[in-house]
């Protein structure tokens, strides 16, 4: 199954992106947060993106979720550390993108349509 690791500078808006988008994936998606810096601040750290990684990876890939800014470099610094090797990082709003990730990855769906499932959700409005 597709895994999805939501980056974060934050481990508490990590780790509660993550509970409602395994809340989401019904349980059957994996969701690894990865927020903050390594001494528990605000931040990130891509040690904590590698081992988020890893814990989420069975071997058909991962889609990372970043929040902003120093979050999207970390993500495209282990895509490129990587060869992006089964890593997509998905362009979509952090709590929306990660829901649709788990939702259909929880039906087994591959990593392309899990990581176009996370980029459609801003097509997904709030208000009309």
């Amino acid at each position: 199954m597709v895994g999805i690791v939501i980056i974060a500078h934050s481990r508490t808006l990590a780790e509660g992106a993550a509970e409602v988008a395994r809340a989401m994936g019904v349980g059957k998606a994996v969701v690894e947060p990865a927020g903050g810096a390594l001494d528990g601040g605000l931040g990130t750290s891509i040690d904590l993106v590698e081992a988020a990684v890893a814990a989420a990876d069975d071997g058909d890939g991962v889609v990372l979720v970043a929040d902003l800014g120093s979050s999207v470099l970390t993500a495209r610094m282990l895509i490129e550390d990587t060869d992006g090797e089964n890593v997509l990082l998905a362009d979509a709003p952090l709590v929306e993108g990660a829901v649709a990730a788990a939702s259909m990855a929880a039906t087994g769906a591959d990593l392309t349509a899990v990581h176009a499932a996370a980029e459609a959700a801003y097509d997904h409005r709030k208000t009309r």
